[in-house]
């Protein structure tokens, strides 16, 4: 049986390039709504290595989730841009437009 954190990682793994899911859609359709956190807890514990493209998931604002001690949030802005994904003057992704849809 999968753990939680495999099925949120098969679920991330099926966003497609240049699209993006919040925290929230990745918990409900892991089978665990309303455990938004868990999901970032999920990806922060991401080995090196690891083929989970988790820059594609933002939080429900539209916006990348910033990180204390790091650049991570710089990153995963860089590597949506790279796929074609804007933000607007306040850093926020259209959903409407970027937002992935299963």
């Amino acid at each position: 049986m999968a753990t939680s954190y495999d099925r949120i990682y098969a679920i991330v793994k099926q966003i497609p390039r240049g699209r993006v899911a919040t925290y929230g859609q990745i918990a409900s359709l892991a089978g665990l709504s309303g455990h938004a956190r868990q999901v970032g807890y999920a990806l922060h514990a991401l080995h090196e290595g690891h083929d989970v493209p988790w820059h594609r998931v933002i939080n429900a604002a539209g916006r990348i989730s910033r990180r204390s001690g790091s650049d991570y949030d710089e990153l995963q802005r860089i590597l949506l841009e790279a796929e074609g994904v804007s933000f607007d003057g306040q850093d926020r992704i259209a959903l409407d437009r970027f937002g992935w849809r299963r």
